[in-house]
C-alpha cells in the first residue's frame, strides 16, 4: 500500500472509506482513470479531517455518476452538463463530486467559463490555490500515486496561500471570498504575489462581477465551516458582506450566536456523520437580527429558491417538533436519546442547543453530544467484526453495530442472541397436570415437541 494511501485512509470515515472503495470499483469497471483531488488531499496533507470527497475522472463523468448511483443507492443531487460534473448523496450521508477533468478558460471575469476536456495534470492547474490542486490516483496501475503539478504540498509544509495563476482571482471573483475562508479555516498566510492580486482585484472592483449563483454556493461552503462566524466577520471588514446584504454590519451581524455556535460544533467528535444541512440554520442565524424587508432583499439578491426559504423559515417550527421528543421521560435511558437523537436532523439539534428554553432539552442534547458520540465512534468496525463475525458493508453488520452501542450507552455487555428452546405455555401446563396425576415432575416427549424456539435479548 502506498504511503499517501495509507496516509489518506487513515484520515477518513468508515462512511467515507465506504465511498471511495465504491467510486473507484465503478471506475475500475468503467476503465477510466480516477483520481481523488482538491480538499480531501489537502486535509490529509496538513494534518485536517476529511470534510470533502472530490473525484475527477478521465473520462465521462456523468455516465459513471449514474453509475453508481444505480449499483450503490446514492443520489444524484445536481447534474452540470457544462462542467460534467454531479453531486451525489450516498446511503450512509456522505456527499462527493465526480467531475470530468477539464481546462477552463474565461472570457471575462465572473463570466461562465469555456470547458474542454483535459489531462488530469491540466485540470490541476486550473484550479484556484495550489493547496486544492492536488490530486491521488485510485486507478489500480497507479494507485497511490500523488500528482502535484502546482506545488501545493510544499506550500502546505509552509502554511501559505497560493494563487495558481497570477490571474486566478480575475477569472473566477468568488475566489476572492474563497481566499479568507480558506484563510480562516486553515490558518495559513496569503503568499505576497497572491495578496498583490486580490489588492488589485478589489481596486478594480471585481467582486462586483461575482454572480448570485456562486454567490449562493459560496454561502453554503461558509455555513459548513466550524468558525462561520469568524469568515463573516473577516468579510464585513473587507466589505465584501456587503455583496450578500448592506445591514449585515455592526450589531445586525449577528455574531455572538454563530461563535456559541462554533463552541457545540468544536465538541462534535471528528469522525462522526450526522445527518443534516446546516445552510439553513447558517441563514436563520445570519437573518435573525434584519427586518423583514432586509430579509426579502437578501433572498432576492441571492436568488434563492422556494424550498431553500421554507427550509431555513421553517426550521423554528420543525426544531418544536423535536423540542417535544425530548421531553418523553422514555429517554432517561441513553439508548433511547440516542436512537431518537440519531434520526433528527443536525441543524434542529443545534438551533434547540442555541435556542430551546428547557433545560432537560439543552442538557439532553449535551450528553449526546459530549458522551454518545464518542461511545458509538469507539465502536469500531474490527471490534464488530470481532465481536459478531460479520463484515463491514451489509444491513445486518449496521445493526449489530446498533445493538452493541445501545447494550454500551446502557452500561450493560453485548451479547448475540442465541436460539434457546422455551417451553409454550400450554405444554408446560400439560406437563404440570400430568406431573400432579403421576406424581412426578418429569417431562413428556410430547410437551417438548410442542416447545417454541425464541430469541434470547441482548443484555
Amino acid at each position: 500500500m502506498s504511503d499517501y494511501i495509507f496516509m489518506l485512509e487513515s484520515h477518513l470515515t468508515p462512511a467515507q472509506r465506504a465511498v471511495v472503495r465504491q467510486v473507484s470499483q465503478a471506475a475500475s469497471q468503467a476503465g477510466v482513470n480516477l483520481f481523488l483531488t482538491g480538499g480531501a488531499l489537502r486535509d490529509t496533507l496538513a494534518g485536517f479531517p476529511v470534510r470533502d470527497l472530490d473525484f475527477a475522472v478521465e473520462g465521462d463523468a456523468l455516465n459513471l455518476a449514474r453509475s453508481i448511483a444505480r449499483e450503490s443507492g446514492a443520489r444524484i443531487v445536481t447534474a452540470d452538463t457544462h462542467l460534467c460534473s454531479a453531486e451525489l448523496v450516498f446511503p450512509n450521508g456522505i456527499t462527493a463530486e465526480i467531475a470530468m477533468t477539464r481546462s477552463e478558460r474565461y472570457p471575462k471575469p465572473g463570466a461562465r467559463p469555456e470547458v474542454a476536456r483535459a489531462t488530469i495534470h491540466e485540470d490541476l492547474m486550473r484550479r484556484d490555490f495550489t493547496v486544492n490542486s492536488i490530486a491521488l490516483s485510485l486507478t489500480p496501475a497507479s494507485r497511490g500515486l500523488l500528482i502535484d503539478p502546482c506545488n501545493g504540498a510544499g506550500d502546505i509544509e509552509h502554511r501559505e496561500l497560493r494563487a495558481n495563476t497570477n490571474h486566478s482571482l480575475y477569472d473566477d471573483p468568488v475566489r476572492l471570498l474563497r481566499l479568507i475562508r480558506f484563510r480562516v479555516r486553515l490558518g495559513f498566510a496569503v503568499e505576497e504575489r497572491t495578496q498583490r492580486q486580490y489588492q488589485s482585484a478589489r481596486e478594480a472592483g471585481l467582486e462586483k462581477a461575482i454572480s448570485a449563483k456562486a454567490l449562493s454556493l459560496e454561502l453554503r461552503k461558509i455555513a459548513e465551516e466550524i468558525r462561520a462566524g469568524e469568515v463573516l466577520a473577516e468579510l464585513e471588514k473587507e466589505g465584501l458582506l456587503q455583496l450578500v446584504s448592506s445591514a449585515l454590519q455592526g450589531p445586525r451581524l449577528n455574531l455572538p450566536s454563530f461563535e456559541k455556535l462554533a463552541q457545540v460544533r468544536q465538541l462534535i467528535p471528528q469522525g462522526i456523520s450526522l445527518n443534516g444541512d446546516l445552510f439553513g440554520l447558517f441563514m436563520f442565524l445570519l437573518t435573525e437580527k434584519l427586518p423583514a424587508g432586509e430579509r426579502a432583499e437578501l433572498i432576492r439578491r441571492l436568488r434563492l429558491s422556494k424550498a431553500e426559504v421554507e427550509n431555513w423559515q421553517g426550521l423554528p417550527a420543525r426544531a418544536r417538533r423535536l423540542e417535544k421528543k425530548l421531553q418523553d421521560p422514555e429517554l432517561r435511558r441513553a439508548s433511547a436519546l440516542f436512537a431518537t437523537l440519531q434520526q433528527a436532523a443536525l441543524e434542529e439539534i443545534l438551533y434547540l442547543y442555541l435556542r430551546s428554553p428547557q433545560r432537560l432539552v439543552r442538557d439532553r442534547i449535551r450528553n449526546y453530544i459530549e458522551k454518545h458520540l464518542y461511545v458509538a465512534l469507539a465502536v469500531t468496525d474490527r471490534e464488530v467484526t470481532a465481536l459478531t463475525g460479520k463484515q463491514p458493508g451489509t444491513p445486518e453488520f449496521e445493526r449489530l453495530r446498533t445493538e452493541i452501542i445501545a447494550a454500551r450507552l446502557d452500561g450493560k455487555k453485548w451479547r448475540p442472541a442465541e436460539e434457546t428452546t422455551v417451553e409454550s405455555p400450554l405444554a408446560a401446563a400439560g406437563r404440570s397436570a400430568k406431573a400432579r396425576r403421576s406424581g412426578t415432575g418429569g417431562v413428556s416427549a410430547a410437551s417438548r415437541v410442542r416447545s417454541v424456539r425464541v430469541r434470547s435479548a441482548a443484555r
